[in-house]
């Protein structure tokens, strides 16, 4: 059932590059990124309270959540901050490849920090993607 989910996000992530391509033609970058963050907050948060789950804000959360999730959230804007730059410099079809090296990045750190193990498949298939955005950039 993940896999649903995740091929949903990339569905999603794919009409995000090319959305904001168009949208951020003539306005600021930074502007752009804070509007769409704000839109984001304006259909999270009534999920939130229409799952009932905003009780869960003081009972479920620890200390150790709360730096993990705010330390996700500052790494997510920055993300999204450069993501919007180099949208507005560079060509979707380039841009997002490049940015898509982060899933070949998140399967290095995940071996190193969280000690995921690393399989014969897993590896060829970030090698995979180095090689792919190595060929897009070049």
């Amino acid at each position: 059932m993940w896999w649903i989910y995740a091929l949903l996000s990339a569905l999603f992530a794919s009409l995000t590059a090319i959305f904001a391509k168009v949208g951020i033609k003539d306005v600021d970058s930074d502007l752009a990124t804070a509007t769409r963050t704000l839109v984001i907050m304006v259909i999270t948060w009534p999920l939130v309270f229409l799952k009932g789950n905003v009780v869960l804000l003081t009972s479920s959360l620890n200390k150790n959540n709360i730096i993990f999730i705010v330390l996700s959230g500052i790494a997510t804007g920055l993300s999204w901050l450069f993501y919007f730059k180099a949208l507005q410099l560079g060509k979707v079809s380039q841009v997002a490849p490049v940015d898509k090296l982060s899933v070949a990045l998140t399967i290095i750190l995940s071996v190193l920090f969280l000690n995921e193990s690393l399989t014969l498949k897993t590896a060829l298939g970030a090698i995979f993607i180095i090689c792919g955005v190595l060929l897009v950039i070049s």
